[in-house]
């Protein structure tokens, strides 16, 4: 199994992505918790949901991983947690980054904010490019600190699917 995240800031193309691999190459695709949490809530998250919001979306990512895909497809991952609760809360529970550093992804997909324009949906609060550049700088530091493997992903739409393509095309050999 190869396990495929997608990450970077808000209305960067993640689900789009997702989707868009998975009719090519099919697999799972493991979606973002958090919104299903909101939905449910139908209130603002705040620093005490974080822990129920990563169990979420471990759980989730745990019951793909269980049906052994030969391509998982991570809309999210824990890294997206660490980073909106440090930015939204100014802390993070301390159990988040050692769980994500014992858990395998074979490949990370990094998307820049550049080039596509942003998309309100009711949960997004980053409409400011400073802001999504400034998460998206958070997110290729911590791949490059912890020496995951990672490629930028930029440009339009179509170029963001064609370049995405090319990896997974790499990744899956």
């Amino acid at each position: 199994m190869k396990v495929l995240v997608l990450t970077g800031p808000e209305s960067s193309g993640k689900t789009f992505l997702a989707e868009r691999l998975q009719q090519r190459f099919g697999g799972l695709v493991v979606g973002e918790y958090v919104r299903h949490f909101i939905e449910q809530e139908r209130r603002d998250t705040c620093l005490a949901d974080i822990p129920a919001i990563a169990r979420g979306q471990l759980a989730w990512e745990d019951a793909a991983r269980a049906q052994a895909p030969e391509l998982l497809i991570l809309d999210t991952h824990l890294l997206s947690n660490i980073l909106w609760s440090r930015t939204l809360f100014g802390d993070c529970p301390a159990w988040l980054e050692p769980e994500l550093l014992a858990r395998h992804y074979d490949l990370h997909l990094l998307l820049s904010p550049q080039g596509v324009e942003w998309e309100s949906d009711g949960q997004r609060c980053q409409p400011d490019l400073a802001d999504r550049l400034c998460f998206h700088q958070s997110c290729r530091d911590w791949l490059q600190r912890h020496q995951r493997a990672w490629v930028d992903i930029d440009g339009d739409w179509a170029a963001r699917e064609r370049q995405a393509i090319e990896q997974v095309h790499r990744l899956l050999g």
